[in-house]
């Protein structure tokens, strides 16, 4: 039987395989040169949601949390071929419901101009139009 239907589920291991598949359709290289790093980052993840269509993975969204006072959503990836479906908006919704008495929920995304007004719709604001004003520092490392 062939079941249409993309499947949300909780994961506490996703294979490798996937992982990489998943990443580098979506151009996220800097995390397929080290699968190795890629799975321990999924693995030592608060919360991991996985979103799968006759089996494939097509989404994978993530959180890092010491819940109770603050929740990082890392990682949120939709194959390319079921983008503007609804689908990063579950996978976000359901990684939400998770941390509901948690107060600070952080994302670090991005400047692609589609992005701003997706986050903003799930109830995040960008740290420079918090009122007061708020900083956001990230380094990155080669």
């Amino acid at each position: 039987m062939n079941d249409s239907r993309v499947h949300l589920a909780a994961a506490t291991s996703v294979p490798l395989r996937d992982l990489v598949r998943l990443y580098a359709a979506v151009g996220w290289t800097a995390y397929t040169k080290a699968p190795e790093s890629l799975a321990a980052a999924i693995s030592g993840s608060s919360y991991v949601i996985t979103a799968r269509m006759n089996g494939e993975l097509v989404g994978l969204a993530r959180a890092v949390s010491d819940n109770a006072t603050i929740c990082y959503i890392q990682d949120i990836l939709v194959d390319p071929q079921y983008q503007r479906s609804g689908l990063g908006r579950q996978m976000v919704e359901a990684i939400l419901g998770q941390y509901p008495d948690v107060r600070q929920k952080v994302l670090v995304s991005d400047a692609e101009p589609g992005q701003r007004a997706f986050y903003e719709s799930l109830g995040f604001t960008e740290a420079s139009d918090m009122d007061p004003p708020i900083r956001a520092f990230v380094k990155f490392d080669d």
